[in-house]
């Protein structure tokens, strides 16, 4: 199943992707958000809600995928090709940082290169979606916490994110992170180790790579993370980027007004969004 977050004729809403377009399954149901409807369960409705399309794609705006998370838990350097380009990672331990839910952006929203810096570099990566509560979770149970996975782009403002060993000011400007289009429930996913990720700018392949190639892979982040907080429906985990990022590149490489930058990760979806400026 695919669930998304969306805003249709100015009311906010979520649903199912169906054969001719979008269940809207917070009207039908009367549950506010999709981070609420995974609380209650998928499964269950899906089945309130029916099958049948209250609209068309092209009729809706739309959100992130989660709207309301309580946690946005970001993995940085957690591909080699990346710790190489930028010289840093290798502990023993992901490196872990937060944005916050006010700085992301849905799928086809324009993404904001602020005026403060020209430095708004891509990270395609891939998100987990919580969809059951859980602390210490041992890495052989991740996936029993697992609502989903969806496209994320952790747009990040390279000179406020080295402005001191902290990454969080360039990673939370307005509009700059992207999350979307939708969420896609595991039993689409065949093979967890071989999810393909290819970031896109102007059309050019910047990034590419498999999930294999993650440092730290999905079952040790969810443990990881499980550790010094209790995840809890509708969190997301960004799982890192890998390289090729425009920081790293001779010249740097990065987005400006006018550009389009996609994340596509194969069996889940193509987040697209335009660069302005803000």
């Amino acid at each position: 199943m695919r669930w998304l977050s969306f805003e249709r004729n100015g009311e906010a809403s979520f649903g199912r992707v169906v054969d001719g377009g979008v269940v809207d399954a917070g009207r039908r149901t009367g549950i506010p958000t999709l981070k609420a409807a995974i609380a209650r369960g998928l499964e269950e409705v899906a089945a309130e809600a029916g099958d049948s399309a209250d609209c068309a794609l092209d009729e809706i705006t739309y959100l992130p995928t989660i709207t309301d998370p309580d946690k946005i838990l970001c993995v940085g350097l957690n591909y080699r090709d990346h710790q190489e380009e930028t010289g840093r990672g290798g502990e023993d331990n992901p490196t872990i940082f937060v944005r916050f839910a006010a700085a992301q952006v849905g799928h086809l929203g324009k993404m904001l290169r602020p005026n403060e810096s020209d430095s708004l570099d891509f990270e395609g990566e891939i998100a987990l979606v919580i969809g059951r509560s859980g602390r210490r979770i041992a890495p052989a149970n991740w996936l029993d916490h697992i609502a989903g996975f969806s496209c994320y782009n952790d747009g990040s403002v390279r000179e406020y994110q080295r402005h001191t060993s902290q990454f969080t000011p360039g990673k939370n400007f307005a509009a700059t992170g992207g999350f979307g289009p939708w969420m896609v429930t595991p039993d689409e996913i065949d093979d967890y180790d071989d999810i393909e990720i290819t970031t896109r700018l102007n059309g050019e392949v910047m990034q590419n790579a498999r999930s294999a190639q993650l440092v730290f892979g999905f079952p040790e982040l969810v443990s990881y993370c499980s550790t010094f907080t209790e995840l809890v429906p509708g969190d997301v985990i960004v799982t890192g980027t890998p390289g090729g990022v425009g920081a790293a590149r001779n010249p740097p490489v990065f987005m400006d007004e006018g550009d389009t930058i996609e994340v596509d990760i194969r069996r889940i979806g193509t987040l697209r969004h335009e660069v302005v400026r803000d």
